[in-house]
């Protein structure tokens, strides 16, 4: 029986386009061997179309991401032939806030032990890092409250008691439905009073799953803590700026950007799927992109389309690719873009 998904493809700038294009060939061939139909639909939306119309996400285009699809698949935005990248804020933090996807899923998982740049007591062989990310998407910093007086900044961060208790409740409800034992919350409550409301409304949530440990870091300690024992970490929530630092952090803990996958969700949702490793000017048209974090995307999306046989799949093939040494030069390797795809599809 085959299912049927719409899925929006925006391959964005830089070297967007090309990783989009090479991670489909796998992601299509993962679909076709587990029955599931994918119904692409390419839309032109980023620096070149901007450039050439001054649109950015025009509110019809909008409307139909909202109410037709069932997930968008999202190259990396950004041009520098764009002042402030102000249409790179306009698509992919529009579509954050407007169709209110308020999770960050971001896992973060050692695929080939000659991965991580950590060395001591364990080697890379016997390292198991393996912990996902929930990062409050909707509310902080990032939602651009605040005001410019003469010279002066101000930045507001928000933080509603709703926001703050569906991500810390979507982090447990993870957790409890994929067997974890201990889910890490971390703020900066001993510097910024505001952050009280995570430590309240995390307690208060906490006390519903039993049978999970809940525990508490500052931020600046856990960062810490992830370099040097990663391996006793599940799953973390936190806000929008300090999920956006920790979890770059924890890519670089496994390889990097150019495996870094990420899902921007809100349940019963279209979801956002984005590989978040940048649009990378300087490497567009090359041919050597990493187009691994955008195949990963693709196992996420394939998950939440409530599709898991394919997600493992198209995590083993990565993960056999990886073993095998075709890799681009981001991860130690001389392959080519096109050469890492067509090796991930082949093991499929």
């Amino acid at each position: 029986m085959t299912h049927d998904h719409r899925v929006a493809v925006i391959a964005g700038d830089g070297i967007g386009p090309e990783v989009i294009e090479a991670a489909l060939g796998p992601i299509e061939r993962a679909a076709a061997k587990h029955g599931v139909g994918l119904d692409l639909e390419r839309l032109p939306y980023g620096a070149d179309h901007y450039l050439a119309t001054r649109e950015t996400l025009p509110e019809p285009a909008f409307r139909h991401l909202r109410d037709d699809v069932d997930a968008i698949l999202l190259g990396a935005i950004g041009d520098p032939r764009v002042p402030a990248n102000e249409h790179a804020r306009d698509i992919l933090l529009g579509l954050r806030f407007k169709l209110d996807l308020y999770v960050n899923f971001r896992p973060v998982r050692l695929l080939h032990p000659d991965l991580t740049p950590l060395r001591g007591p364990l080697s890379g062989k016997d390292r198991r890092i393996d912990f996902v990310i929930f990062r409050e998407n909707t509310e902080g910093v990032y939602l651009g409250r605040g005001r410019i007086a003469g010279t002066d900044y101000v930045a507001e961060e928000v933080n509603t008691a709703a926001g703050v208790e569906r991500i810390i409740r979507a982090a447990f409800e993870w957790a409890k439905a994929h067997g974890k034992t201990r889910v890490t919350m971390s703020d900066k409550a001993n510097a910024v009073p505001a952050h009280r409301i995570w430590q309240e409304t995390f307690r208060r949530v906490a006390a519903e799953f039993s049978g999970i440990e809940a525990e508490h870091r500052y931020v600046d300690a856990l960062a810490m803590e992830l370099v040097r024992e990663p391996e006793r970490f599940q799953v973390i929530v936190t806000n929008n700026l300090f999920g956006d630092i920790l979890s770059d952090l924890g890519a670089g803990l496994v390889g990097g950007l150019g495996l870094a996958a990420s899902a921007n969700l809100h349940p019963g949702r279209a979801g956002l799927f984005e590989p978040v490793h940048g649009s990378a000017p300087a490497l567009a048209g090359k041919g050597i992109a990493n187009p691994m974090a955008a195949v990963l995307t693709g196992a996420l999306l394939f998950e939440q389309l409530g599709h898991p046989e394919a997600a493992r799949d198209l995590e083993r093939a990565v993960t056999e690719t990886l073993a095998a040494g075709v890799r681009t030069p981001d991860i130690g390797g001389t392959a080519t873009t096109a050469d890492v795809a067509q090796a991930i599809g082949r093991a499929l």
